[in-house]
């Protein structure tokens, strides 16, 4: 069985805001410029690490795509919403499933369903912390009603 500190040490993660570990392991070198004018990297890639009670808390990436990739472990329970639904679509990644995207300005969340689960996740135009809100860092007058219990 594969044990939660050796498998942040041997990918040397760091915690994330969100919740869970994670690491940066590509950065592309090509810039893109997003319908806002912005420039950023084309693409990024992390791997993300969440243990047996651990959550991604409610965010999401203005701007940009991001798509989970199921790499080991249990299965990965993965929410999201648009501002203006009521509520949110439920995706479970695993082994036979390993892919779902999430569309920019989305709301997302996961949770691990076992002991832990490993993913790397892909963001297109690249990641930027700039472009990042976590729910919990808006007035609640912005939050999506489906968010608000």
């Amino acid at each position: 069985m594969t044990d939660v500190a050796d498998l942040i040490s041997r990918w040397q993660l760091s915690p994330h805001p969100e919740g869970g570990w994670y690491r940066e392991m590509h950065r592309s070198s090509e810039q893109v410029t997003r319908a806002d004018g912005s420039k950023r990297d084309g693409l990024t890639s992390i791997l993300f690490l969440l243990e047996a009670g651990a959550v991604s808390r409610w965010h999401r990436v203005r701007g940009a795509d991001e798509v989970w990739i199921h790499l080991q472990g249990a299965p990965l329970e993965l929410f999201s919403l648009e501002s203006t639904a009521d509520s949110p679509t439920r995706t479970v990644l695993t082994a036979d499933h390993p892919i779902e995207a999430i569309k920019a300005n989305h709301w997302q969340a996961a949770r691990c369903l076992g002991s832990y689960t490993l993913v790397s996740c892909c963001v297109g135009p690249a990641f930027d912390f700039a472009d990042f809100d976590m729910l919990q860092d808006l007035p609640q007058d912005q939050w999506p009603a489906a968010l608000k219990t």
